[in-house]
């Protein structure tokens, strides 16, 4: 794989999503909403969580496929459409499928209004990169970095729809209380949606072997790194029954 087309704009994205990593990993405070809704948001307007996701992830998914229809068709397709089809996989279910079963609080909507600014960039960034800078041999289909990443993207978005299927089923229609998430990766972190998604955007770093995909990787560590912390510190402090053997987002570690 080779690069050759106008660099500067993918080099600019990839340090921009890098440094807004090493940003919340600096301001060490956790976004102001779901848990931490109440205790951070400042006053203002809000939107139902379930219109709040759409929303906020509906650019990422609308950039990449917007792209990803003009290229041309094959049965299989070049190596970047098939990476790119990854992508919108993703944002597709998180768009359409997880927005639709969500229970959680209302959301400010200068907080949307921030992940649509987000999500628009980078699913720009990611798309432009994968489709307009990056020449993938037809081997790479075959090279270990594209069958290892690919099973680490899988995995991660199986363990990130599984999570938040066990979280969904915590609360009953119309519940706001919060209860200690049982089963699955839960047994042994508080934050296994969270692990699930880093898993697969290291993966998907891996499968793409790009820098854009890597930064944005990086950005998902720092940012959900962070939030299963203080995931992990609200349900110790709210049950006196939390399990004290479970860690925040490595099993075992941490």
């Amino acid at each position: 794989m080779s690069l050759d087309c106008q660099q500067v704009p993918v080099l600019a994205g990839s340090a921009v999503l890098a440094s807004l990593g090493v940003f919340f990993l600096y301001a060490a405070r956790p976004s102001a909403y779901g848990k931490h809704l109440e205790s951070l948001a400042p006053a203002g307007p809000r939107l139902p969580a379930r219109a709040a996701w759409l929303l906020q992830e509906l650019p990422s998914f609308a950039v990449s496929v917007g792209i990803l229809a003009q290229q041309p068709r094959a049965v299989l397709g070049r190596p970047a459409n098939v990476l790119l089809g990854l992508f919108c996989a993703h944002y597709f279910h998180r768009t359409f499928v997880y927005s639709l079963f969500t229970r959680g609080r209302p959301y400010p909507v200068f907080i949307v209004f921030e992940a649509m600014a987000f999500c628009t960039g980078n699913g720009f960034l990611q798309s432009y990169s994968l489709i307009y800078c990056s020449d993938y041999p037809v081997e790479w289909y075959t090279d270990i970095r594209f069958s290892l990443g690919v099973f680490l993207f899988i995995l991660g978005l199986g363990i990130n729809i599984h999570s938040d299927y066990i979280l969904y089923q915590l609360r009953k229609p119309g519940e706001i209380v919060y209860k200690i998430p049982q089963g699955g990766l839960f047994t042994y972190i508080s934050g296994a949606n969270f692990l699930g998604e880093i898993v697969e955007w290291f993966g998907f770093a891996l499968a793409t072997w790009s820098l854009p995909a890597l930064a944005f990787a990086f950005f998902t560590l720092c940012f959900l790194g962070l939030r299963a912390f203080h995931h992990h510190r609200f349900y110790l402090k709210r049950f006196e029954n939390y399990p004290k053997s479970r860690k925040a987002l490595i099993p075992f570690i941490f």
